[in-house]
């Protein structure tokens, strides 16, 4: 799967995607910090990348998508730390691996993941 990580997520958990064959970028990297969240949308749709974020921003920015299949996963937890954050994804990308190539919101929750099928109201 193909990631990009907005900058609220640890540099660490893009090199523990790679680690586990994924393709996974993060803004940091590519020197793009202050990249706007339509301008990460953008980019994430050419590249045919899963947004990973903690920013709520994004569930606006598909909802107003015009029905693009940009998938993200969001993530809701109280304990952010790395190897949580870490343990919650591999749990929620175990479930939601395929549907998320197809377009999806997932929301990492502590106990739980929620998915949503895009195009969202469809």
């Amino acid at each position: 799967m193909r990631f990009l990580a907005d900058m609220g997520v640890d540099l660490r958990i893009v090199k523990w995607l790679r680690e586990r064959g994924h393709d996974a970028v993060h803004l940091r990297e590519e020197r793009l910090h202050r990249m706007s969240d339509n301008a990460i949308f953008e980019k994430a749709d050419i590249e045919q990348r899963i947004i990973l974020t903690f920013d709520l921003d994004f569930g606006e920015i598909i909802a107003l998508s015009g029905g693009r299949m940009v998938s993200v996963v969001l993530f809701r937890l109280r304990n952010t730390r790395t190897f949580h954050v870490m343990e919650r994804l591999k749990k929620a990308l175990e479930d939601s691996a395929q549907i998320l190539e197809q377009g999806a919101i997932v929301v990492v929750e502590e106990g739980r993941h929620r998915i949503r099928r895009l195009p969202l109201g469809a």
